[in-house]
């Protein structure tokens, strides 16, 4: 995918301004080869509202190639490849529900893969999957414990997904205190500054309710 999207957070309880946000995930796929090296999404919430014209369409789904992808996939057990394209496939058209169980199959081979861990899960929330979402990320986060779009996607879950703020904080700080410059950082940053406006200038959850946004 290559969005960039603007989501607004739904109820004043969580930031009141911009905060939702769609890395380009996974470079730009095209048929057959190699699986294309995969740079994972930022997720939104479910159902927030989406700023006039920011969000693209999806892309159709082809479904020739879907079909021709899965007569290759059951003829080749092993193969990871195809898999990854299937959820790819899957995943660029919105259709999340189809690209968890080739997602699934993948890691199943391939455990170790944190890109495709993290869309999994990714693919997990936009299906209202909000635990397995969490418990998919800490495995990606098992694998790279700083990979930087599994960390920021942690975050957006805890605060839409689980209301957590704190847990969103440490998240987000995490991505800051690694790579402050990154689009990643950036974005925590918006967060992270977007949690203190909200709750005059801390974290809620902390010692006293208000803590630190600043570095882990």
């Amino acid at each position: 995918m290559s969005r960039d999207s603007l989501i607004f957070a739904a109820s004043g309880t969580f930031f009141g301004l911009l905060l939702g946000w769609i890395l380009g995930t996974q470079a730009p796929r095209s048929g057959g080869g190699a699986v294309p090296v995969q740079t994972t999404a930022a997720v939104p919430a479910p159902g927030a509202p989406v700023a006039p014209g920011a969000q693209p369409a999806p892309k159709p789904l082809d479904m020739q190639r879907a079909t021709a992808l899965e007569r290759q996939a059951n003829q080749e057990p092993q193969n990871v490849t195809v898999r990854v394209q299937l959820g790819n496939l899957y995943y660029d058209a919105d259709r999340f529900d189809l690209a968890i169980p080739w997602y699934q199959a993948a890691l199943q081979l391939d455990p170790k893969d944190v890109n495709v861990s993290t869309d999994l899960a990714v693919c997990y929330y936009s299906t209202n999957q909000v635990d397995q979402a969490l418990a998919q990320l800490d495995h990606s986060l098992s694998v790279d414990p700083n990979h930087l779009q599994t960390l920021l996607n942690q975050g957006i879950i805890r605060a839409f997904g689980k209301q957590d703020l704190a847990g969103a904080a440490q998240s987000w700080e995490k991505v800051v205190q690694i790579s402050p410059q990154s689009e990643e950082g950036r974005r925590a940053q918006q967060g992270l500054d977007g949690i203190k406006s909200a709750h005059g200038g801390g974290v809620p959850g902390a010692a006293g309710g208000t803590g630190s946004a600043g570095g882990l």
